[in-house]
């Protein structure tokens, strides 16, 4: 599976596009759509880079999860989990009881356990609330 472009567009909504490094809020250097690898301070991109550091990220989010998800998967529970991953990281999901839940077949329990990732840095943030949120519907869809 491959994300949708409606997966793709609910990243770039959260993500938001910054040419030049920034620390995110869990303390990462971070440019373009959410681009952490390698990314130091001053570091500046072109938009076009950004697109481009933007499907390389998706292409690994996607093959991780195509490894470690053991259930079959709609198009929205893909789209939910590449959204999720590629905020937290495919290790994070790796070892979380959302994706234990998943592979049990569990979906119900495991779209529950979208609302428990909302902190960075330890403080609850309202944007990864709402984000949560979203894939949680999307995940439902």
């Amino acid at each position: 599976m491959i994300t949708s472009q409606q997966g793709v567009d609910h990243i770039k909504s959260f993500e938001s596009c910054q040419l030049k490094a920034y620390l995110c809020p869990a303390n990462v250097w971070t440019i373009g759509y959410g681009h952490t690898g390698g990314v130091k301070s001053g570091d500046q991109i072109s938009l076009m880079q950004a697109e481009r550091y933007l499907k390389a990220d998706l292409v690994r989010v996607e093959q991780d999860i195509q490894k470690i998800v053991r259930v079959p998967l709609t198009q929205g529970q893909f789209d939910a989990l590449v959204s999720f991953a590629f905020n937290c990281g495919t290790r994070a999901l790796s070892t979380s009881t959302l994706l234990r839940k998943l592979n049990q077949r569990d979906y119900g329990g495991s779209a529950e356990e979208f609302s428990r990732w909302v902190h960075a840095d330890g403080k609850r943030l309202g944007g990864l609330e709402r984000r949560r949120r979203l894939e949680k519907r999307m995940f439902e869809s």
